[in-house]
């Protein structure tokens, strides 16, 4: 099933994100954390794909594979396209084919100063692959949006009108990179919508439980942290336990805010931690489609 299936019915969808195993680490310890998330029940699993990736490195693909046919949910794959080329891109699209995989999320990729591989030039932007994948064959083809705008962008509308660019391209879901700040994320999507972008938009929201992944994901990122969030994080810094359970509770917080508000969907960033999943979908999921089955 291709995910545009997912939100015909009008309904919020709860989407996941993974990442596969360290490189010296087999595929097989993914299954731990997919064990722990099946249960769940999310509409789809992303799976990451590095910066700096190759076509020879096939776990991403392999994992979405393995999704599928051993734990029967939909799945996605991430692909970028800074240090791929055309002939890159050609090989992972037939291992995907060879896979069933029909669901990607395009992305440029950052750059990686530990990458052995110099940057190509075939794709300078994400909506340039996104453009080259739709004559490759029949994606449902995803595109990144940043709510307070990608931090190479000159400003937010500037970075909106490359998201436009995407959506023109060929991109039919977009799926936000992570915020702490909700009415950031209104300010974006009103913004969006004027611009004429009217795919669905799922809200990324990512549960910070420890300082060290908050101040990693700020510096990458750019996100900004409200108040309500750097009280929480000065009050339970010293205290980690007490952090993960506080920034498992902002997290809930902001997707029944996001959800009663009418969100497209929410992008669960699960850091392969199925406890931290399953806390969230036990409070979020009565919320999301009351009454419905899942």
């Amino acid at each position: 099933m291709q995910l545009s299936e997912i939100m015909k019915d009008g309904r919020t969808a709860f989407t996941f994100e993974i990442f596969p195993p360290k490189k010296d680490m087999p595929i097989d310890t993914i299954y731990k954390t997919l064990d722990g998330l099946r249960g769940l029940h999310p509409d789809f699993i992303s799976v990451t794909y590095g910066a700096g990736g190759s076509a020879a490195d096939t776990k991403t693909a392999d994992i979405a594979q393995i999704i599928k046919e051993k734990y029967g949910l939909e799945s996605a794959v991430h692909l970028t396209c800074l240090y791929n080329t055309r002939e890159d891109i050609d090989l992972i699209c037939e291992q995907l084919r060879e896979r069933n995989i029909r669901n990607i999320l395009a992305l440029r990729g950052d750059f990686n100063p530990n990458s052995e591989r110099k940057p190509a030039s075939d794709f300078p932007h994400a909506s340039d692959l996104i453009a080259y994948l739709k004559t490759k064959g029949d994606y449902h083809i995803m595109a990144a949006c940043y709510p307070e705008g990608h931090q190479e962008a000159e400003s937010l509308d500037a970075d909106i009108a490359n998201l436009k660019r995407k959506v023109d391209a060929g991109a039919t879901h977009l799926l936000s990179q992570l915020f702490f700040d909700n009415d950031a994320f209104f300010r974006f999507l009103d913004k969006a919508r004027a611009a004429g972008i009217n795919v669905p938009i799922e809200a990324g929201i990512m549960p910070c439980t420890s300082k060290a992944s908050i101040e990693r994901m700020v510096t990458m990122c750019g996100a900004s942290l409200p108040a309500k969030f750097t009280r929480m994080m000065a009050k339970y810094q010293n205290y980690p336990d007490a952090l993960k359970e506080a920034g498992i509770a902002y997290a809930i917080d902001q997707i029944i805010d996001l959800v009663s508000r009418g969100v497209d969907g929410i992008h669960l960033y699960t850091m392969n931690s199925p406890y931290v999943a399953k806390r969230i979908s036990d409070a979020v999921l009565p919320l999301i489609n009351p009454g419905a089955a899942r």
